[in-house]
């Protein structure tokens, strides 16, 4: 599966008239560095996408700290970027690509497949001395029709449900090691994991900024069924997605992201929570 392309890949097809480029660089530490970062240099032609503005809604108690926008809003957001059905999108983030996974994972939600990461992100493409510029494009309004695949994503009930067998699936949660056993929380109320689900961090899924290939993402998740049911989830649905992105390239079929994740699942009092390793718990 095709999911990424490369510095040089972009700047040969720059001025091809179907490329919109989105610039989605943010830092869960100050919500405004990613557009000061913007707007002091970006590729030429980028349009900036804001984490808490432009790739979610706002929090509410229940839902996680990051719910998925409303989908009139990010069509609003997409066509003011100049973006259409038949553009080819290309995306980037300050390099470590869960931002851009995000960006990606939402737009594959609203019906476009036509939509790529660039590996190793802004980092990568100054390292290579290529064009940068201060100044914003003015883009054409595009025009873009949303196709939401509701049944990309798990809602808390769901997920609930597989917790506790009552449903097959196998819940995978994406944060560090010592978040999902328990040992260090530092923005959740409550440490731990949701009970069953087995870890693999996101992090995994690069390296130096790229994603890995399709052989070696198939070999960290060699022990789970390609068919099986698979519900992804992190501490509020970004850094999750690149975990999707690369189960999807080694070809799993039945892949779902839970939006809230667990800032979503310990906003319920009721629900269970697990301290510690879950590998007594089969993985299939």
């Amino acid at each position: 599966m095709k999911v990424t392309v490369s510095s040089q890949w972009l700047i040969d097809h720059l001025d091809q008239s179907d490329i919109r480029i989105i610039d989605c660089r943010f830092s869960l530490q100050n919500s405004d560095a990613g557009y000061e970062q913007y707007s002091d240099s970006h590729i030429p032609g980028a349009t900036y996408f804001h984490l808490n503005e432009d790739l979610s809604d706002r929090a509410q108690v229940h839902g996680g700290r990051h719910p998925l926008p409303h989908p009139e809003a990010f069509k609003s957001k997409v066509e003011a970027a100049g973006i259409s059905n038949d553009s080819t999108v290309i995306i980037y983030d300050g390099g470590d690509g869960a931002f851009a996974s995000r960006c990606w994972w939402l737009f594959h939600y609203f019906g476009h497949e036509k939509i790529y990461i660039l590996n190793e992100g802004y980092e990568g493409w100054i390292s290579r001395g290529f064009p940068v510029t201060s100044e914003v494009s003015d883009q054409l309004k595009g025009s873009f029709k949303l196709d939401e695949k509701k049944n990309s994503v798990a809602h808390m009930e769901e997920v609930r449900e597989i917790s506790r067998g009552k449903r097959t699936g196998l819940l995978v949660d994406s944060r560090s090691y010592d978040r999902y056993i328990g040992d260090h929380e530092p923005i959740d109320r409550v440490p731990g994991h949701i009970p069953g689900a087995v870890n693999r961090e996101w992090t995994d899924s690069l390296k130096d900024g790229s994603f890995l290939t399709d052989e070696e993402q198939a070999k960290r998740f060699s022990e789970w069924e390609k068919d099986q049911p698979i519900v992804v989830y992190c501490g509020s649905g970004v850094t999750a997605c690149p975990n999707i992105i690369a189960l999807k390239q080694a070809g799993f079929t039945n892949v779902r992201l839970y939006p809230g994740s667990y800032s979503d699942w310990v906003s319920y009092d009721e629900n269970e929570i697990e301290i510690g390793d879950s590998t007594h718990l089969s993985n299939s």
